[in-house]
C-alpha cells in the first residue's frame, strides 16, 4: 500500500493548483482518503475527505468554499484542486488512506487513517 502525492510548488497569492494523490497496491475507489497539510510549527490539519465512490465528502473549515477534492478512479488517483491560495495555505501537504470506505465523522483526525503518502511542499508567496 503506498500513496504518492505531487503537484506542490511556488504560487503567487490568489492563483490555483491541484494536488494529486497517486495510490498504487490497492483501489482508491474502495476506500475514504484524506488530504491534510501540515505547516511549519503547527499541528497537521484536516483539509477534507472523499468517500468511495463519492458516498460523502466533507471539508474542514480551512477548506470550505476554495478547495474541491475529486477522483478518477481510471487513474487511481485523488485531485486536490485549491483556489484563491493565500499565504497562510503554505505548508506540507499528504493525503491518507482511511480505514473505511467512507468519511466519518472523525476523518479529521490523524488515527482515523491507516497509511499516509509522503507529502508536498505548497509555498505561497509574491
Amino acid at each position: 500500500v503506498q500513496l504518492q502525492a505531487s503537484g506542490g510548488g511556488l504560487v503567487q497569492p490568489g492563483g490555483s493548483l491541484r494536488l494529486s494523490c497517486k495510490a498504487s497496491g490497492f483501489s482508491l475507489d474502495r476506500y475514504g482518503i484524506g488530504w491534510f497539510r501540515q505547516a511549519p510549527g503547527k499541528e497537521r490539519e484536516g483539509l477534507g475527505c472523499i468517500g468511495m465512490r463519492d458516498i460523502n465528502i466533507k471539508y474542514g473549515d480551512s477548506a470550505k468554499g476554495r478547495f474541491v477534492i475529486s477522483r478518477d478512479n481510471a487513474k487511481n488517483t485523488v485531485f486536490l484542486q485549491m483556489n484563491s491560495l493565500e499565504p497562510g495555505d503554505t505548508a506540507t501537504y499528504y493525503c491518507a488512506k482511511d480505514y473505511d470506505y467512507y468519511c466519518g465523522s472523525n476523518w479529521y483526525v490523524k488515527n482515523a487513517y491507516e497509511s499516509w503518502g509522503q507529502g508536498t511542499l505548497v509555498t505561497v508567496s509574491s
